[in-house]
């Protein structure tokens, strides 16, 4: 494994960064405040941050990092430490299949969230798509002490879910252009999605 997550650094992480913040742009607004739940180091967020300097944006992490590029608060993973209405938006990026309710969570987003609960994450549909899944996580989070449960939810699930907590998605990106060739047709297959949900 140790190989294969030495590889990823040098030849993946990058790329899937500039990807990340180039899809996750096309869906944030230019000005406003952001909540990143489950921010890590700070990295993406501070990169949106330079491309949309209007957005003031502030993290939260269960893990919370020596160094961060943004601002950091800690919380449970339950409850996010703020008022009903704290932020315009709220955003998880590949956070939501690390928990065991992401329902729940989504749930607080929605409470924490003005205008928008914007989202990445996982569609576990089609053949292998959880093994697949597992072994993405395993290379990209494992060293890093980021809990584990693989609980990636179909599409169908996904919608149940922000039907449940009334979020409409406004704006869908099923290809977001993370992995290189020749790992893309092995890594994609709209196992990725970036939504923009509208509080209803």
């Amino acid at each position: 494994m140790k190989l294969i997550e030495k590889i990823h650094g040098s030849y993946i992480h990058q790329r899937r960064v500039e990807s990340l913040k180039r899809g996750l742009a096309s869906v944030l607004p230019d000005s406003g405040t952001l909540l990143d739940v489950g921010c890590g180091d700070g990295l993406l967020a501070s990169l949106i941050g330079q491309q949309k300097p209007g957005l003031s944006i502030k993290g939260i992490d269960v893990l919370v990092r020596d160094e961060t590029r943004i601002l950091v608060d800690a919380f449970d993973g339950e409850t996010m430490p703020y008022g009903d209405d704290a932020f315009d938006v709220v955003m998880f990026v590949d956070v939501l299949h690390h928990t065991d309710h992401p329902e729940k969570l989504l749930a607080e987003a929605r409470r924490v969230a003005r205008q928008w609960v914007v989202l990445k994450d996982h569609n576990c549909n089609g053949w292998f798509a959880h093994s697949t899944l597992r072994f993405m996580d395993r290379v990209g989070n494992q060293r890093f002490g980021v809990e584990l449960p693989f609980n990636y939810l179909t599409r169908e699930r996904w919608r149940e879910v922000f039907q449940e907590n009334d979020l409409r998605i406004e704006t869908y990106i099923p290809n977001i252009d993370l992995y290189p060739m020749p790992l893309k047709p092995l890594f994609e297959r709209q196992l990725h999605f970036i939504a923009r949900l509208e509080l209803v």
